[in-house]
């Protein structure tokens, strides 16, 4: 079995290709980064470290690379004989990938089962995005290929921190993931993909790891810049930070009882969870990392104001995620575009402009007005 894999990243080596290496798949990693390419090429091998309770070093074998912007008709001829095609590019880059897919179905043999696709992304239904993407590449053309493949949405959940200098292509991860995928693309003939489970419907899942995961790890990251504390374990340590993501998760626990049916019991488990491995100190990640790109995760279906917004439509309470967008207001980061970006809009747009530009809200929703108020204090 093969796997074609977009993005060899730290999160592709760490997470999405060590547990297809566990399925028996050959992976073969395709990537623009020359360095990163030539490196996992001329490696047999790499490790992932798992640093925390329970975790073991896992020695990751059986794989190849190639670039993708210097050989693409490789990578297409890949992704024609391949079993299984996942990304872990970042969801504004599926784009760029899906002219790769097309190529590859194109050359594809109709003799052959559906090549599986599945984005892992942290957005929600990312591998429509990437389906979406292939039409409109394809044109006409789609209908001759459609048939080749069959797209399946994900969550994916593992915390892959920056890594260390000199760690070459090895990884170090947390313990801890999960991986869902939901099941009926498939009709029956899942890919074989240890630790995965397999869903009827993803929404819920991919809401709560959105909502409670990525809306908790930025809640840290802002809080804690803010309170002027480096790494994500200090600022949960720190009572006050502590105090602040808890309470930002409580509310996005509220929503997500009443919109998917989740426990209380269940969500509370969940959220000590969640906690518990932001707390992990020995996962070396830093505030100044996770809080990068503001723009992007203050936009209106991230994790801050997508929760914030359905919480304040239902009337549930949104002070502590709006305690999170105002430290979000407040981040700094030179080296981060978007928080330089953010910092340049703060002065020279007024609050109602850039609340609706960043936020994607207008003046009818029941959460303007407080997110106005939170701008118009970041101004001051």
């Amino acid at each position: 079995m093969k796997a074609v894999h977009f993005g060899a990243g730290n999160i592709g080596r760490g997470f999405v290709g060590q547990l297809l290496h566990e399925g028996g798949y050959e992976v073969v990693f395709s990537d623009v980064a020359t360095d990163l390419v030539d490196a996992l090429d001329a490696a047999e091998s790499y490790t992932v470290f798992e640093v925390g309770e329970g975790g073991q070093d896992r020695l990751i074998t059986g794989f190849r690379a190639l670039n993708s912007a210097q050989d693409p008709a490789a990578v297409a001829a890949e992704v024609a004989t391949g079993d299984v095609v996942t990304t872990a590019v970042g969801p504004t880059v599926l784009r760029f990938i899906a002219p790769h897919l097309v190529a590859g179905l194109r050359a594809r043999s109709t003799t052959l089962p559906p090549l599986q696709v599945m984005a892992c992304e942290n957005a929600i239904n990312a591998t429509d995005a990437l389906r979406d993407a292939m039409v409109e590449n394809a044109g006409a053309d789609w209908g001759s290929c459609a048939g080749k493949a069959v797209f399946a949405n994900t969550a994916v959940d593992r915390i892959v921190p920056g890594q260390p200098e000199g760690a070459g292509v090895d990884v170090t991860v947390e313990p801890f993931y999960e991986w869902a995928i939901e099941s009926g693309p498939f009709e029956g003939r899942p890919p074989s993909i240890p630790g995965a489970h397999f869903v009827d419907d993803l929404a819920p899942y991919i809401e709560r790891k959105l909502f409670t995961v990525n809306t908790g790890h930025a809640s840290a990251a802002y809080l804690g810049s803010a309170s002027g504390l480096v790494k994500i374990s200090d600022a949960l340590d720190d009572p006050l930070v502590a105090a602040g993501v808890s309470a930002a998760l409580e509310e996005t626990s509220a929503l997500l009882i009443e919109k998917h049916g989740f426990h209380p019991g269940e969500m509370a488990e969940y959220r000590g969870t969640i906690l518990r491995r932001f707390a992990n100190p020995e996962l070396p990640d830093t505030v100044q990392r996770v809080g990068r790109q503001p723009l992007r995760k203050l936009s209106r279906n991230e994790r801050l104001i997508g929760p914030a917004a359905e919480a304040a439509e239902r009337g549930l309470p949104v002070a502590g995620l709006l305690a999170v967008v105002s430290a979000a207001l407040a981040f700094t980061e030179p080296a981060d575009e978007q928080a330089v970006a953010l910092r340049r809009m703060l002065r020279e747009l007024d609050a109602a402009a850039l609340t609706q530009e960043v936020t994607g809200l207008s003046a009818g929703h029941p959460l303007y007005s407080q997110l106005l108020g939170i701008v118009e204090a970041a101004q001051r």
